[in-house]
């Protein structure tokens, strides 16, 4: 199984970045990786690997540029950095809209495994 990469990696920014920076680092990053401003003769295989960039930049710039997909993304990663199997933590809302305490639920993050029907 492969470990997809850190989109904030992937632009150059950090997690706290602000909207304006990502948008800069992918600009930066579009004009050294995209095929119309690459040299057409630098070195051979340069080409794969510039597309690559320019399609990783692309897609990480696709969720960090939205602020309700970046937003998606931060709770997913924060999630995922935690150990596999960990209990989930809730809020048990009381009876009237009141909040009540921290508790565990007994759902567990586990694979997924998909049968067909």
């Amino acid at each position: 199984m492969t470990e997809r990469a850190d989109l904030y990696a992937v632009l150059g920014v950090a997690p706290t970045a602000t909207q304006e920076q990502i948008r800069r680092a992918f600009r930066a990053l579009m004009r050294r990786h995209h095929p119309d401003t690459r040299g057409s003769g630098a070195t051979p295989g340069a080409g794969a690997t510039g597309d690559a960039a320019f399609q990783r930049a692309v897609a990480a710039y696709a969720v960090l540029g939205d602020p309700q997909a970046r937003a998606d993304y931060d709770r997913a990663r924060r999630g995922r950095a935690a150990p596999g199997g960990q209990p989930v933590v809730v809020r048990r809302a009381e009876p009237g809209g009141r909040a009540g305490e921290d508790v565990q639920s007994a759902i567990r993050v586990g694979p997924v495994r998909w049968h067909r029907t």
